[in-house]
């Protein structure tokens, strides 16, 4: 039927990818207060299920140029059930992206028109899985790197602004060894 739109579920990849299109911004002074009320909303939903909810990702680096989705990791205690943990959070709006045997991605602020005003990504990573903290305290004391990421992502977005797993694909070998980088100096005690 003319006028009725399909549900995100029911959308194809390329669909998905036309809809919600990668879009580079300047940094929003906003984004931290975002993330402070949805840590609040996800610490109480979640309880001591969660160990740890960390704002990560490019809005989470003061000045740097993003996307402007507000990316969220949370570590879950070891005896947390997942299968409970995701239920609870697609019955409060969340949207299950990918789920493997380490982690579980959701979003929220997708809708059938394209972006809500808050865009939210999940990442659920077992407890001590901080690849994307230590990745993101590097961004913040290394001003030169972050540089370069931005110039990165800049130079990656025309080529797949409808092709989301390419783009994080492609930036991929520069965050392993940034993250590669920062673990040795933080072990080095530097």
């Amino acid at each position: 039927m003319k006028g009725v739109k399909k549900r995100l579920e029911e959308m194809t990849l390329a669909e998905l990818w036309q809809l919600f299109p990668i879009e580079l911004v300047p940094s929003d002074p906003r984004w931290p207060d975002w993330y402070t009320d949805e840590h609040s909303a996800l610490a109480s939903l979640l309880g001591d299920r969660v160990a740890h909810l960390h704002h990560i990702g490019s809005t989470s680096v003061p000045g740097l140029v993003a996307k402007p989705i507000i990316d969220i990791l949370a570590e879950i205690n070891p005896d947390a059930d997942l299968d409970a943990v995701t239920q609870t959070l697609v019955e409060h709006g969340w949207l299950v992206m990918n789920r493997n045997a380490l982690c579980i991605d959701l979003n929220k602020g997708y809708t059938p028109d394209g972006f809500a005003e808050r865009v939210f990504h999940l990442h659920i990573v077992p407890l001590g899985c901080r690849d994307a903290v230590d990745f993101r305290d590097w961004l913040i004391t290394h001003p030169d790197t972050a540089a370069e990421y931005v110039a990165l992502k800049q130079s990656l977005v025309e080529t797949f602004r409808y092709d989301r797993d390419a783009y994080t694909a492609a930036k991929y070998t520069f965050i392993r060894t940034i993250t590669i980088q920062a673990q040795a100096s933080r072990q080095d005690g530097l």
